[in-house]
């Protein structure tokens, strides 16, 4: 049986999302193919006579593309099973079975996908019997990346010398044990989060150190949810590879529960960590259930400075609670913190997005204060109560598009974003001194975000 797998977008990584379910498929003995969007085209003569085709939906973008790509991977492959699995396959499911999805897919996806084939070799028809969600522990296989663009195609790691690093992407576990109240991760497992073994963690890096990675990205939505898995893993990665760097996304809550952790992750060779700060307002992180504080903030800063490791945090700069004060005050504490070098420009563009099953949907009277579901937005429509905090948005968005575009550095465009905030409140912007933009960081050549509008390129990939 035939199996083409696509893949519409994942900020730049090669996708264990197809990897490993390839590693299940072509145990099961299916012929497998994959496509990568974000640098391949929908191939016809792939498509044509697959019998499955399934894409992996693992942010709100690579679904924005799916939704716009079904159609004509419909006419590619009109007798193929159209399947969508993962984080955004579920919320999604209304949506997707309108255009025709026959399966739907989330959480530990795997066991599923084989269930579908074995359930059409039989002739058991096109109607889902595998749970749309399955959250039982299963077996994790070496992920098979050989159909997959090579990795110095992918995103690379920038050094603040110039120097590059081609990168890997391993995840060490699945899902999150927390509950913030706007991540697309808790609608699926609840609290649940699955390890990946090490030693199938190290077979996955080994080969990818064989094809050209010189840094490893860790994919994990929170590194340090098992403290005792993830040391085993880059203790393992470090005596192995002693010259392989890495980074890792850790909760700023978890950065300080472990603090004594960090010594150790610098001694193995992790060079920076992505921490969703959100926010520097301590009522909308209270509202978004993040479990720190702004003060918190700035202590996980110290603490990974004082280990030899940059943190690049990560914000939800607009929400409907957002004000025009309290935007400045974040600019405000990337400065008082030496941070703007740190922080990709779009971040301070992102608009928070409500999606179907949505925690933030259950807080008294929010919903009243929202718009009905929009299918092609994929979300809730919301605005803020002050008009004046959505035209800086979206200034802000096409600023930083346009800036990005003409090599602008990020203190740069800082500095622009700093004068639109002020012109918007009506007041004069302080002039900014060199000092508290800080200095520039390790960091990868596609920043980390999920809910970006796709782009003109990304939607004629097919």
């Amino acid at each position: 049986m035939k199996v083409v797998l696509i893949n519409p977008y994942e900020i730049g990584r090669q996708p264990f999302g197809l990897a490993e379910p390839a590693a299940w498929l072509r145990r099961a003995g299916c012929e497998v193919h994959c496509l990568d969007l974000t640098l391949q085209r929908l191939e016809p003569e792939v498509l044509r006579d697959a019998h499955v085709v399934a894409i992996y939906v693992a942010m709100h973008t690579a679904t924005r593309i799916a939704v716009e790509a079904i159609p004509r991977i419909q006419t590619l492959a009109p007798r193929a099973h159209l399947c969508v699995y993962g984080l955004y396959a579920p919320m999604n499911e209304k949506r997707l079975r309108e255009l025709g999805v026959h399966t739907v897919l989330g959480g530990e996806v795997e066991p599923a996908l084989v269930s579908l084939v074995e359930r059409l070799r039989a002739g058991d028809g096109q109607v889902q019997t595998e749970p749309v969600v399955n959250l039982s522990k299963i077996e994790f296989l070496t992920p098979d990346r050989h159909a997959l663009p090579p990795l110095a195609r992918y995103a690379h790691l920038q050094l603040p010398d110039g120097g590059r690093k081609t990168v890997g992407f391993v995840e060490g576990s699945r899902g999150c044990k927390h509950l913030c109240r706007h991540c697309p991760v808790v609608p699926v497992y609840h609290g649940i989060f699955r390890v990946i073994p090490v030693d199938v963690a190290m077979a996955d890096l080994r080969q990818q150190v064989a094809a050209g990675a010189q840094h490893i990205s860790f994919g994990d939505p929170d590194f340090l949810n098992g403290p005792t898995h993830a040391l085993k893993l880059v203790q393992a990665l470090h005596a192995e590879f002693p010259d392989i760097t890495y980074d890792a996304t850790i909760k700023v809550q978890h950065l300080i529960d472990h603090a004594e952790l960090l010594p150790v992750l610098t001694a193995t060779g992790c060079l920076f960590i992505t921490a969703a700060v959100e926010s520097v307002d301590d009522r909308v992180l209270e509202l978004l259930a993040k479990n720190h504080t702004n003060e918190d903030f700035a202590r996980a800063v110290a603490l990974c400075r004082a280990s030899g490791i940059a943190l690049a945090p990560t914000f939800v700069a607009f929400t409907p609670w957002t004000t025009l004060g309290g935007y400045i005050e974040l600019l405000k504490r990337l400065l008082e913190l030496d941070l703007v070098e740190s922080v990709p420009p779009i971040q301070l563009a992102i608009r928070l997005l409500i999606p179907q099953g949505s925690l933030l949907l259950a807080l008294p009277g929010f919903q009243a204060d929202i718009g009905e579901f929009d299918p092609k937005l994929l979300g809730f429509p919301w605005k803020n109560p002050d008009t004046r905090v959505d035209r800086l948005q979206r200034s802000v968005q096409e600023l930083v598009a346009q800036a990005e575009a003409r090599g602008l550095s990020r203190r740069e465009i800082f500095a622009r974003i700093w004068g639109l905030a002020h012109v918007e409140l009506g007041v004069d912007a302080p002039v900014l001194a060199d000092t508290g933009m800080g200095a520039p960081i390790p960091r990868l050549s596609e920043p980390w975000y999920c809910c970006a509008e796709p782009t003109d390129q990304q939607l004629q990939s097919f």
